[in-house]
């Protein structure tokens, strides 16, 4: 038998004897590389996911095959959000884990590519890394998509978040997503309660949006869409209580805004009733609601952020933009009055929609951690979610502050209040 022969043997013989013989415990391993400080960086715990996207060049039929282009992209909506922050000044720790495979490697090797730091992400050999199969229509709308995330869920456990307890309880913010068990959530907001960090939660899906029920007093802000809205309502509350019907055909934006408000804001308010103090509702097209109490301090300590010279280009250009006229003081203490404000979206040429929210949520922690205040940072991520929707990527190459100034500084003098009461 040839040396080659012989190989050939000994591979086939190994592959049969890893499917028929049990598979040893996993060995656990920290990968290192230099990282961000801590007390200045802002913590983000969820899924890193290896997005497959299948974009049609002509429209798809279900039960056959289509011409188009298929990419492989790195994906994950907390993977999504810290690389957003990353370009934009800000350098998150991000904790997570994936399987020591293909689509593992892949994500990994990207992150060190992009010189972020990878301490947190625990990476675990004979597991499968999440992935996540979308197929999108002609207007880069998700058509169907296929989710395999149960390595975070499996993973990413209170013992591997409680060995970043000090990253945790010295940061900034931390945000989660709705891909960690309840105990893995339930950990994350325990360390971060006691510390005094805020805390957003990101819903990730209308399924997994229910698992906001056992933390919510401890949330200091979420990012819903309209059905997560009412799906979270609905978690805390009577099963369909809350509900939501979408408005057909509506040419008028500020009739369309009207609407949704009156569908949303029973959801809203009782969500603020249930201990969370900020909610920003995500509309698509139609722009962000922001409804808080009108005393609403998010960053309760300012000194842990480090400022960045993104986000110091962002508060020279957006200074003296005020909402003149809205008479709220978010930051007064001492009001209870409860206060709703609809930020507009800017017109795109629509490329892709998927990071879009990742991108929004990303713009708006950067600059909450760089010292724009709320409404401003809110802006921020609008402009960010426009340059997302423009590109082929979940997340752009880049970011351009002037642009994105510019952008945030349209949506804030196009701002208005809704219902203050």
């Amino acid at each position: 038998m040839t040396d080659a022969a012989a190989s050939s043997s000994r591979r086939r013989m190994e592959a049969v004897r890893r499917h028929l013989l049990p598979r040893p415990p996993p060995v656990l391993s920290l990968n290192q590389l230099s990282a961000p400080e801590a007390g200045q960086s802002p913590v983000i715990i969820g899924g890193m996911v290896l997005d497959i996207h299948a974009k049609p060049s002509v429209p798809p039929h279900p039960g056959t095959t289509v011409p188009g282009m298929v990419k492989y992209i790195g994906g994950g909506v907390s993977r999504n959000i810290a690389e957003c922050m990353a370009k934009l000044g800000t350098q998150p720790l991000m904790i997570s884990a994936i399987g020591d495979d293909m689509a593992g490697n892949f994500l990994l090797k990207y992150w060190k590519l992009a010189g972020l730091c990878t301490d947190g992400i625990l990476q675990v050999p004979d597991i499968t890394t999440p992935v996540v199969s979308n197929v999108f229509d002609g207007n880069g709308e998700l058509f169907a998509g296929v989710a395999s995330v149960q390595a975070v869920e499996t993973f990413l456990t209170p013992s591997w978040i409680y060995q970043f307890y000090r990253r945790i309880s010295t940061a900034p913010l931390l945000m989660l997503d709705a891909n960690l068990s309840p105990e893995s959530l339930q950990a994350a907001c325990k360390v971060a309660y006691e510390s005094g960090v805020p805390v957003l939660f990101e819903p990730v899906s209308v399924v997994k949006s229910s698992r906001i029920a056992p933390i919510a007093e401890h949330i200091t802000c979420t990012s819903p869409n309209e059905i997560e809205l009412i799906a979270m309502a609905n978690a805390l509350s009577t099963p369909g209580k809350y509900n939501f019907v979408k408005l057909e055909q509506c040419n008028n934006k500020a009739e369309s805004v009207d609407y949704l408000f009156e569908m949303l804001s029973p959801a809203m308010i009782f969500l603020l009733e249930k201990g969370i103090k900020l909610l920003l509702v995500t509309l698509g097209s139609n722009g962000v609601f922001i409804c808080c109490r009108e005393h609403v301090n998010f960053m309760k300590d300012q000194k842990r952020c480090k400022v960045t010279p993104f986000s110091t280009q962002l508060l020279e250009k957006l200074e003296g933009c005020s909402l003149s006229s809205m008479p709220v003081n978010l930051s007064r203490e001492g009001s209870s009055r409860t206060c709703v404000f609809h930020l507009p979206a800017t017109s795109a040429s629509v490329v892709s929609l998927t990071g879009a929210g990742d991108c929004l949520v990303g713009g708006f922690l950067s600059s909450l951690c760089g010292g724009l205040d709320i409404m401003q940072s809110v802006a921020v991520g609008i402009a960010v979610a426009k340059a997302s929707v423009e590109s082929e990527a979940n997340i752009p190459a880049n970011f351009s502050a002037a642009s994105i100034a510019d952008e945030a500084r349209r949506t804030l003098l196009s701002a208005r209040q809704i219902w203050c009461q």
